[in-house]
């Protein structure tokens, strides 16, 4: 555990420069004096480690120091042949340059290290993007790249979901892929959001740059937005249903929420059949979402959905059985 945690401290230092001892603390999760304890081993050892005093103190390497160890494990190193995305990196222009890093990666690997990670790549391969679904190809993609790496505000076009364009200036934070949509975090006048980049119809660079908070978490609000978005569409309470077994293996077509809500909640009705619990967006959302399972499905409550189901199912009976 203490050479990981000195091999950690190592590189955090060398790659980030001068770093107080609370920082490395907060960023290890360790105690401050863990952290003094491990600076004086690494000196102890040979490592040109140096602290200075005041304000803007801290811990530092002597410049020119680096080594060449990673530290990388053996499942590390295979873990990072599968998290690479060649269709991300493809967006960006960079599958080429991915190909290569990956190359010098498994050429710097003791031999241990290049045969698992060998392995992984030629018996393993992640594509992300779900079935029936092309990946999208937003034109504003680079663009937007540029603006968050340089962060420069734009000013956008931006198409609403019911059609309605709206004009924004934003200050982009990050870029996000989900499945297969590009998202671009940003702060407006008043809050921070997520817009999905296809529906930029048009973007302006402008020549004015912003101060990006230094406690933003990328990851942390996708996390936080996703919850958000998702307490908003599924606002129109919840709806039981009877799925036969063959809606059960369809199911899947309504999503992680309805997939979610069938793991949780599923309770035996008999011949096979199962009772589901599930969250709907509103009671005419629910009625084309359910309607495709055609007489798999039964609605049960609440009763409105379930009167506006067999008004269709009549609908539907009329319309096929007229002379």
């Amino acid at each position: 555990m203490r050479a990981g945690r000195l091999l950690s401290t190592l590189l955090l230092l060398q790659t980030r420069g001068r770093l107080t001892a609370q920082q490395i603390a907060d960023e290890l999760e360790v105690s401050v004096r863990t952290v003094y304890r491990d600076i004086e081993a690494l000196s102890a050892s040979g490592v040109p480690v140096y602290a200075d005093r005041g304000p803007a103190g801290g811990f530092a390497l002597l410049d020119g120091y680096k080594t060449s160890l990673t530290g990388l494990t053996t499942d590390e190193a295979a873990a990072l042949f599968l998290a690479g995305s060649a269709a991300t990196a493809g967006d960006f222009g960079l599958g080429p340059t991915l190909d290569a890093a990956r190359l010098k990666l498994l050429a710097a690997l003791p031999a241990e290290q290049r045969t698992r990670a060998g392995r992984i790549q030629e018996r393993v391969h992640v594509d992300a993007p779900g079935w029936f679904r092309d990946p999208e190809a937003p034109p504003h993609l680079d663009s937007l790249a540029v603006a968050v790496f340089e962060q420069s505000k734009i000013q956008i076009l931006y198409r609403k979901w019911d059609g309605e364009s709206v004009q924004r200036t934003i200050a982009p934070y990050g870029l996000v892929l989900k499945g297969t949509a590009w998202y671009v975090v940003a702060a407006g006048n008043t809050r921070t959001n997520a817009y999905r980049i296809s529906r930029i119809d048009a973007l302006t660079a402008l020549d004015e740059r912003f101060e990006r908070p230094a406690d933003f978490d990328l990851r942390r609000y996708w996390l936080e937005f996703s919850e958000r978005l998702e307490s908003t569409l599924y606002a129109g309470g919840s709806a039981v249903v009877r799925l036969s077994p063959r809606a059960v293996r369809l199911w899947f077509l309504l999503g992680p929420v309805a997939g979610r809500a069938l793991r949780e909640t599923a309770t035996p009705d008999g011949d096979g059949w199962v009772r589901v619990t599930v969250p709907i967006e509103s009671i005419e959302h629910a009625r084309g979402d359910f309607g495709r399972f055609g007489a798999d499905l039964e609605v049960l409550e609440p009763p409105e959905l379930r009167d506006v189901m067999r008004a269709t199912a009549a609908a539907l009976a009329r319309l096929y059985l007229a002379p």
